[in-house]
């Protein structure tokens, strides 16, 4: 159960890691941050820029996957370590419903976390009623330790 799952990495410790090892995520400036994380789950923030919405006044469909994926990456750090190396194996997205240009919040939970594979799930919302905008599932595989 995801609940046993007891993180080693704090909201800090994974926010410095994004910037140092993965400072790529920030070519935007910086508008993902990891914002909670708890037994087998971890929350992101996502503060969108121009760069992020389409036409049609909405956050664009890679916006919320690159969320959905960074996300689900800091909860496998989180609950591992900061093993750079784990990588996505498979994201599957379905998205329910066009999100205003506003911040985005992804909740992520561990469904399974092995020695070699983890399996994640992420709802992004939005809005101050936190309207479910996209739900994803993620699969990471984890190098040998």
């Amino acid at each position: 159960m995801a609940s046993e799952h007891i993180p080693v990495m704090t909201v800090e410790e994974l926010n410095r890691f994004l910037e140092t090892d993965f400072p790529e995520i920030h070519t935007d400036g910086k508008v993902v941050e990891v914002t909670a994380v708890g037994p087998g789950s971890v929350s992101m923030r996502l503060a969108p820029s121009e760069k992020h919405l389409r036409p049609g006044g909405t956050v664009s469909g890679p916006t919320m996957f690159a969320l959905a994926d960074v996300a689900a990456y800091c909860t496998v750090l989180a609950h591992i370590g900061p093993v750079a190396l784990a990588v996505t194996t498979n994201l599957n997205i379905n998205f329910l419903r066009k999100p205003q240009p506003a911040p985005l919040s992804c909740d992520c939970r561990l469904l399974k976390l092995g020695k070699r594979l983890a399996v994640i799930e992420a709802s992004i919302s939005a809005g101050t009623e936190g309207d479910l905008v996209a739900h994803a599932t993620a699969t990471y595989s984890i190098p040998p330790r």
